[in-house]
């Protein structure tokens, strides 16, 4: 059974590293516990270090936890020149985290981490229930285009972490406190010609993201297959997922579970990590024991 309120201690996770299909290597933390496996996919432009804190207290209320960084993010590998990032690497990326963290896990995958998880549950069946974070199967336009705006924005890097913290203040002015070089050092990486990039690989932006276009219909038909407990939770501020692409995706999935965070926008656990987490705790004790137990993340 999992306590929906655990306490508050600090517990450490361990550092995997995921072979991936073709190859490359994917950077994990992975916590261990008895309770039901969470396998935690962060967004685009994102790392696993989006989900510590989550992890922390999955950990202090016994559930085992796998987080990584996709392809192309953080310390996880970059396709060579010769490979093209796609969506199909990202949905097989999800399958091999999967099956590292053990037997019918489930799912909370951030906006990218979703649309991934929702396409390899359809394909491979592969998750025991998925929470949704701020996303759904339609979207709206103008949220994208300025998620990608700012993603775009800074191609020269910047020239200090402090550089940095304000062009990513601006860009979130709900967030009260400037980010320190300490919380940016996982989202940046020093270039050759001494300036801060972002950590994830430009390709990403011509090559992954062209690439998701036209998936409506897949996404659709994956939200109609859906046989297990889902959640969503969705950011009331949210210029992504709104009460119209909500409503179209119960319409999908009518079994499906929607909480709202008022104050949150499209980065739910960022903006309020309490709320999200106890929300993500509720749901996990209330899911059916599973069939097998979890054990530790191999």
């Amino acid at each position: 059974m999992v306590h929906s309120l655990p306490e508050r201690r600090a517990y450490a996770g361990d550092r995997k590293v995921l072979p991936a299909h073709d190859g490359l290597s994917l950077a994990a933390d992975a916590f261990p516990g008895d309770g039901p496996g969470a396998l935690l996919a962060h967004g685009f432009g994102q790392t696993r270090q989006a989900w510590t804190a989550t992890q922390q207290r999955l950990a202090a209320a016994g559930c085992s936890s796998l987080a990584w960084d996709v392809r192309g993010h953080g310390q996880s590998g970059r396709n060579p020149e010769a490979s093209r990032y796609s969506g199909e690497q990202f949905v097989a990326d999800v399958v091999t985290a999967a099956q590292a963290l053990g037997p019918q896990p489930v799912l909370v995958g951030a906006s990218m981490g979703g649309l991934t998880g929702l396409l390899a549950q359809a394909r491979h069946r592969v998750f025991s229930a998925l929470v949704l974070v701020d996303i759904t199967p339609r979207w709206e336009a103008s949220g994208v285009e300025r998620i990608l705006g700012f993603m775009s924005a800074h191609p020269e890097g910047f020239d200090s972490y402090e550089h940095a913290a304000e062009q990513i203040a601006a860009y979130l002015p709900h967030r009260r406190e400037k980010k320190t070089p300490a919380q940016l050092a996982h989202l940046l990486t020093a270039r050759p010609d001494g300036r801060l990039g972002w950590h994830w690989d430009p390709r990403l932006l011509s090559e992954f993201i062209p690439d998701t276009h036209g998936l409506h219909d897949l996404l659709d038909d994956a939200c109609r297959d859906l046989d297990v407990p889902v959640l969503l939770v969705s950011g009331g501020r949210s210029d992504l997922v709104t009460a119209r692409t909500v409503e179209h995706f119960l319409e999908l999935a009518p079994h499906a579970r929607h909480v709202q965070l008022p104050h949150a926008t499209h980065m739910v656990a960022g903006d309020d990590n309490d709320a999200f987490t106890d929300t993500l705790l509720h749901f996990l004790s209330d899911l059916p024991a599973p069939t097998a137990a979890h054990g530790d993340p191999r």
